[in-house]
């Protein structure tokens, strides 16, 4: 195995491409740690990358693959270039800026993260399920905190999991005693790159302990009165965990922004857009209309009516989402042909 491939490089190179590339393992402001399986890289962007980058997605992120040149006594690198993605993790930014905010690329497996201990919350799971489907990256459901929760109430949570997350893996763990690990690793070979994502206080960074052996990330409980975590991982970073796997521990996230995901609803909502195909005419507003699949399976039980709701909701705020991503993207090419013509303008009078 070459260096490249202990960080889950898969694709045919030239010995000499081999010296040019690094993934990034940590991103920390304008910031980045870059290793190549053989050493570890503090490094920046180029000017020239700063000039001609447009926007958040095209700077790197955690996965990431660069090319860099390496000052190897110094221990630091310049990142000239950004390698395609084979998937990409993306949010709506905190705050009232329209922006997106990449969370991790490359990953081949999410696992989404919920603790047993009254974190349990449907409605997130079926958002991150979304935004999983849409990254590219395949989705597996963990429960932590297994040691800390009654069988009768493992059981409750996985039965109601099952019916918003179809054909979604769901595994239970404990990241104290390591039960269920063994399971969590079959979705993560050698090789292959996963995320821990999730609220905090879920137990990421105790199963990415528990994983490596050894105390790396800082854990901290969570609050007695209301189970809520406390934010202990301040900055996303990878791991090569013994296996031969790449894992990569974020921060919690105490809401999760849609940024896109149309293309995504379809797999996310697949019992909901079967009854939809069902009803009688084409344009059912699931109503009043005769002939209704939806309102038929929601009076009998077989869909629950907050699974529809969420399914109207999450449209709506996609839909909302893309209206804004427009206006903004309106106002920047007015602004750059503003921009073009004052310089056209200044040219011209220079003359």
């Amino acid at each position: 195995m070459t260096n490249l491939e202990k960080m889950g490089w898969t694709q045919p190179i030239e010995k000499e491409e081999h010296d040019k590339l690094a993934r990034v393992i940590t991103v920390q402001k304008n910031s980045y740690r870059l290793s190549d399986g053989n050493m570890e890289f503090l490094a920046q962007v180029s000017g020239k990358y700063l000039h001609t980058a447009s926007g958040t997605l095209d700077f790197p992120a955690v996965g990431d693959w660069v090319v860099v040149e390496k000052l190897y006594d110094e221990e630091k690198a310049v990142i000239k270039e950004l390698l395609p993605r084979t998937s990409q993790f993306i949010r709506q930014a905190a705050g009232e800026r329209t922006e997106a905010q990449l969370v991790a690329a490359n990953v081949d497996t999410v696992f989404i993260v919920n603790a047993l201990d009254h974190d349990f919350n449907s409605r997130r799971i079926e958002r991150y399920i979304l935004s999983t489907y849409e990254s590219g990256a395949t989705p597996v459901i963990v429960f932590s905190k297994k040691d800390s929760c009654s069988v009768e109430r493992l059981e409750e949570v996985i039965s109601s999991t099952e019916e918003i997350a179809i054909g979604v893996p769901i595994i239970s763990v404990s990241g104290k005693t390591g039960e269920g690990l063994d399971q969590l690793l079959s979705y993560l070979p050698s090789g292959k790159t996963g995320a821990l994502l999730g609220s905090s206080g879920v137990g990421k960074s105790t199963l990415i302990n528990t994983l490596l052996g050894k105390e790396i990330q800082e854990t901290r409980g969570i609050r007695e009165d209301d189970s809520k975590g406390r934010h202990t991982t301040t900055h996303r970073e990878m791991f090569r965990i013994p296996n031969g796997a790449l894992l990569i521990d974020t921060p919690g996230m105490r809401e999760l922004q849609l940024w896109e995901g149309e293309g995504a609803m379809g797999a996310t909502f697949q019992d909901v857009e079967a009854l939809e195909e069902a009803c009688r005419f084409k344009d059912c507003q699931h109503d009043t209309e005769p002939g209704c699949r939806v309102k038929e399976a929601m009076d009998n039980g077989e869909l629950s009516i907050d699974r529809f709701q969420s399914y109207l909701k999450l449209q709506r705020e996609l839909a909302y989402e893309k209206r804004k991503q427009d206006q903004k993207a309106l106002m920047e090419e007015k602004n750059k042909w503003k921009q073009i013509s004052k310089d056209q303008k200044k040219k011209y009078r220079a003359r």
